[in-house]
């Protein structure tokens, strides 16, 4: 029983640090929302591109490394 608390909404971890992975979550989310408004499916297209802008800040420019060799910052 750490002391560390755990957020289903927390994507600042060690999983993310190649800075591939990231660009690919990103570019996925709002990819698949562009998809979703081709489609003429206007709710799906909100809510992933709601989660791609919520990856990009998070994973971009939340207190996030410079480079893959340094750990996220908590």
């Amino acid at each position: 029983m750490g002391s560390r608390r755990s957020n289903f909404f927390d994507l600042q971890v060690p999983f993310f640090v190649p800075v591939w992975r990231r660009v690919l979550l990103v570019v996925v989310c709002l990819g698949w929302s562009l998809f979703e408004f081709a489609t003429a499916a206007p709710f799906f297209g909100i809510i992933f591109g709601s989660l791609g802008v919520f990856a990009l800040w998070q994973l971009f420019f939340d207190g996030w490394p410079r480079s893959d060799d340094e750990p996220p910052r908590r």
